[in-house]
């Protein structure tokens, strides 16, 4: 056998579902399979995995790179762990990351993706057999896909007609709301979709309320609303495999928040800036941008005074304290690049339960 060369991602252990629909038998049944291979070519479909863990597991498995292997690999799954008995399988190839096509994307970038989920993370993969099949006839694995199984979420600025959006709600049930979404209104505005489902009010779930309480926690909501809502056919993509969709999940390019990335080159007196920890307003610490020097590289990059910094170079710097995030930045002598959010954008990702997630 070929000597392999790997370098890999110790994933973490956790609770698996695994739900692949079969219109032939029922839904709740773990270990269904998506579809029989149907082409007559040997490619099977992608499975997908909602995992979930807490702060002192690990996923469970690790993702490799693979000399004269293409594709992610999946290995080293935990014997006896829940992975394993659920079936994610040695040798699978993934494919997506929390609706992201990661095939084509460089291996550090992928593992970066799936730390960046936090507890949480979708996976979509494909076995080793089907991948090889798929790749030598030159099937575009991303088109195996679903176009958005992302849910959105979704921050509405009230106007003088109001949020932009009605609430309808079957008569005696809870937690059952569908949008109708005023066009041209703020709530289109701001990306919610006609006759999408609500999932999630200002961070909080509302399958347990009534209409009532859904329009009285609107009317304290005052001027600004966030909302986590899924169209009909991403409902339909996670009811279908019993999957539960939560914010860590969601796709935040509507939202008016953004983080940015900031490239530095040195000059002759530095960066021109001060790095510095401090207490975060949502808990927790962080590392700070202060002291930003008119004129000086920061500047000129974009850096505002009160900045978090994110990650360093393209790697997250959670968990990391201030002496290592300085050695992070003075890794390269002369030039560096940080994800940064101002604290604005923090104190938002964290009010909505996103909090790291906004990697």
């Amino acid at each position: 056998a070929a000597m392999k060369q790997t370098k890999g991602l110790e994933g973490d252990k956790m609770s698996i579902i695994k739900f692949e629909f079969n219109p032939k038998v029922g839904i709740d049944n773990p270990a269904l399979t998506l579809t029989e291979d149907t082409d007559g070519e040997g490619v099977g479909e992608p499975r997908f995995y909602l995992l979930t863990k807490d702060n002192t597991e690990t996923f469970g498995f690790c993702l490799h790179e693979e000399l004269g292997c293409q594709g992610h690999v999946i290995r080293q799954i935990e014997l006896g762990g829940v992975a394993q008995r659920r079936g994610l399988q040695d040798g699978d190839r993934l494919l997506q990351v929390n609706g992201h096509f990661v095939d084509h994307m460089d291996h550090l970038r992928v593992v970066q993706k799936i730390k960046a989920s936090g507890n949480q993370v979708l996976l979509a993969v494909l076995d080793g057999d089907s991948y090889e099949a798929a790749k030598s006839l030159g099937r575009d694995l991303s088109r195996m896909l679903p176009d958005d199984i992302r849910p959105r979420l979704c921050h509405i600025t009230r106007d003088r007609s109001g949020f932009g959006f009605s609430v309808s709600c079957p008569e005696g049930t809870k937690g059952t709301f569908q949008l109708s979404v005023l066009q041209d209104g703020p709530a289109d505005r701001a990306g919610v979709p006609p006759g999408s489902w609500l999932l999630e009010l200002n961070g909080d779930s509302v399958k347990s309320y009534s209409h009532t309480q859904l329009t009285k926690k609107l009317k304290q909501s005052g001027t600004k609303v966030t909302l986590l809502v899924a169209s009909s056919a991403v409902e339909e993509f996670y009811r279908l495999r019993g999957l539960r969709v939560t914010a860590a999940l969601a796709d935040t390019s509507w939202l008016p928040f953004k983080v940015r990335e900031l490239h530095l080159v040195k000059g002759p007196a530095g960066y021109g800036f001060l790095l510095k920890e401090d207490d975060c307003s949502s808990g927790g610490v962080g590392q700070f941008l202060w002291d930003v020097d008119a004129g000086l590289p920061a500047e000129q990059a974009g850096m505002k005074e009160g900045d978090r910094v994110l990650a360093v170079n393209g790697e997250s710097i959670e968990g990391l304290d201030h002496e290592q995030t300085v050695h992070r930045i003075r890794a390269h002598e002369d030039q560096v690049t940080l994800l940064v959010i101002d604290p604005a954008g923090d104190e938002f990702y964290h009010s909505v339960g996103f909090g790291g997630m906004v990697l």
